[in-house]
């Protein structure tokens, strides 16, 4: 099979114009694809597809994918290169008709941006049916002539990164325990001899006084465990580190304030923030980026046993605060006070965290973009400038004194988990508290909650785990890695 693009003409009945590589068939084929295309109906809308059969022996079939109008640049109002997203949209369309054809080879068209429409194919014909006995056909794509194989290549590493973090939020919570998560994560960075997995057991979270965190474990029959990784893929392994943080709760049931049973089989991704970070360092190991990342995952269930945190219960975090355990649903801050904590003894160039840590994020934002809070400029810049690329956006939200004042106005400890006006800005009273555990100047905290899933507002995402921000992140640090700070 073979996918081509063309672009939307100024007027709508205009002939198409093809990029080069449309351009180039279409002459191959004496002008027959071009005269098809004028008289199967009107021009090819952005993100629609027509297919074509028997047009050369070399291709069964021919899928034309419409682009939207040529060289439309960065859209100030949407906060993302158009090009690029709408590349990515038109590409992963055509590759899915392919796919429902069952031909298991695909040349795509670059369509001026090889690495957009290679994040294209393989995100959008990514799909979680490990266990099912009857599956999708697997459709191989490639490019389509071989002028830009290297950008392909790279998006083609972006885009398994975040198909990485789709599978492990996907899959069940019975196939993705702790230990199972760490030692699957291992095996993916076994063949790079700049990485090392720490994986840590309960007894050593106990000696590094990781009292928050235990205490939601202790809930489940499944041991937790703190995942390590180190990448050192700078020019002097002493060069101060990228610090990823990644909330890694399996499943979460709320504990003894138990969520509803409606939709709670989701709570398998609330691992969604240790999933992206360690997704992203794959990525960022295969890249060969040139920066030392450290990655922390506190990695547990929260269940509601006779062992559980109970309502109103006094935890002590790695730093010595304690804090009162209003809402046992309230349970991501808690392992990400005590990482947090922890992260600090990399003296790293930043921290950044990521958590599906609230509904409340999903509230203000929706799927549009995650919410970010953080202390740095130079850290939201870099983050935001990524997001634009990738076309995964990121929105800078407060972290106002404001709602310090809530989760610190507590009657039995230093800190209350949750603020004490309940739902009023909850997004923004969870990241107050985690922002009691930092003391780096450069620290940004990602709230993924509502970017977690994926309906059909992404269109080159099938239905299901969507595995965001990773992309993001990893053109995060690659934009690092050539940048330096005061």
């Amino acid at each position: 099979g073979l996918v081509l693009g063309v672009y939307s003409s100024e007027k709508d009945e205009g002939a198409a114009h093809f990029t080069g590589a449309g351009d180039a068939f279409d002459r191959l084929v004496s002008g027959k694809l071009r005269e098809l295309l004028s008289v199967c109906g009107p021009p090819l809308k952005k993100g629609k597809a027509r297919i074509f059969h028997g047009l050369h022996q070399d291709f069964l079939s021919v899928v034309v994918v419409g682009l939207g109008k040529k060289n439309a640049g960065v859209n100030d109002q949407e906060n993302w290169n158009e090009d690029k997203e709408n590349i990515r949209a038109a590409v992963a369309v055509g590759c899915r008709q392919i796919q429902d054809l069952e031909i298991p080879c695909i040349e795509v068209d670059p369509c001026g941006d090889a690495q957009a429409a290679a994040e294209g194919a393989v995100l959008g014909l990514h799909e979680y049916n490990e266990l099912k006995q009857k599956k999708k056909p697997v459709v191989t794509p490639q490019l389509h002539g071989s002028a830009e194989i290297e950008a392909w290549q790279r998006g083609v590493t972006y885009a398994e990164g975040q198909n990485l973090a789709r599978y492990l939020m996907e899959a069940p919570a019975n196939y993705i325990t702790p230990i199972k998560f760490a030692e699957l994560i291992e095996q993916k960075l076994r063949s790079f001899s700049n990485v090392q997995v720490h994986i840590r057991p309960e007894s050593w979270i106990a000696t590094q006084q990781m009292g928050a965190f235990l205490s939601v474990a202790k809930g489940s029959a499944e041991p937790p465990i703190f995942l390590e990784i180190h990448y050192l893929g700078g020019a002097n392994t002493n060069d101060s580190p990228l610090v990823f943080v990644g909330k890694g709760v399996t499943f979460d049931s709320g504990g003894i304030s138990l969520k509803p049973s409606s939709g709670m089989d989701a709570m398998r991704a609330d691992m969604g923030g240790a999933a992206t970070i360690c997704s992203a360092i794959v990525t960022a190991a295969a890249l060969n980026l040139p920066l030392n990342i450290i990655g922390l995952a506190p990695l547990c269930e929260n269940m509601p046993s006779g062992k559980a945190n109970k309502p109103g219960d006094v935890v002590r975090a790695k730093n010595g605060k304690t804090i009162q355990v209003d809402n046992t649903d309230a349970e991501g801050r808690l392992l990400l006070a005590d990482a947090l904590c922890y992260a600090h003894c990399f003296n790293g160039r930043a921290i950044v965290n990521a958590a599906t840590l609230t509904g409340a994020m999903d509230v203000a934002l929706g799927s549009a973009a995650t919410g970010v809070f953080t202390n740095s400029s130079w850290l939201w810049t870099h983050l935001y400038e990524a997001s634009i690329l990738t076309g995964d956006r990121v929105w800078r939200m407060p972290l106002f004194e404001h709602y310090t004042k809530q989760v610190t106005d507590c009657p039995l400890a230093d800190l209350s988990n949750i603020g004490k006006y309940s739902r009023a800005g909850g997004a923004c009273t969870a990241a107050a508290f985690l922002k009691e555990f930092v003391t780096a100047s450069h620290w940004a905290h990602l709230d993924i909650a509502g970017v977690m899933s994926n309906k059909d507002e992404v269109p080159y995402l099938r239905k299901g785990m969507a595995g965001r921000p990773t992309r993001t992140l990893v053109e995060f640090a690659a934009r690092l890695s050539q940048d330096s700070y005061n």
